[in-house]
């Protein structure tokens, strides 16, 4: 079983019984929107505006979501590029517009939150949740592996 099958195996194993996917797919980019975004409201030291005044916390993790999806499958990482650059676009829009971009991302993360804790309602509990927080990165490709399946696309 390859690394993949197996992060991917493991997250399903854990939302095998979730009582509301739908909310719960919403909630999954939820969470990772807000939490993108708050990293990107972090200060960042001169050095990075230095590289390049688009590096922030939050492009840097998305720069390493990125080489993690690769590593771990070339088809899983070419279906998750849109969504990163769309989290990218994103954020640099929302940093330019006139609404507070740290408290739309509070806000994403609160709603995202609640809605993890509305799908799985009764499904492991708190613990659940607080494992797909830690697991954040991977329940997109955990989606994205389930379209896959759903039109034979191997991954």
């Amino acid at each position: 079983m390859s690394e993949t099958d197996n992060w991917l195996l493991r997250y399903e194993q854990n939302h095998s019984e979730l009582n509301n996917p739908w909310v719960y797919w919403a909630a999954v980019p939820m969470v990772v929107t807000g939490t993108v975004g708050l990293l990107w409201a972090l200060p960042i030291p001169a050095e990075f505006y230095e590289i390049s005044p688009l590096l922030n916390w939050g492009s840097a993790f998305l720069m390493a979501a990125t080489i993690y999806y690769f590593i771990i499958s070339l088809s899983i990482a070419i279906g998750m590029l849109p969504f990163l650059l769309g989290l990218a676009t994103l954020q640099l829009w929302l940093t330019a517009s006139p609404y507070p971009a740290l408290g739309v991302s509070i806000g994403l993360v609160v709603a995202g939150t609640v809605g993890l804790a509305m799908g799985r309602r009764g499904a492991g509990g708190i613990r659940a949740i607080l494992q797909d927080l830690q697991l954040m990165m991977i329940g997109p490709a955990w989606l994205l592996s389930v379209i896959y399946r759903r039109f034979g696309i191997p991954y």
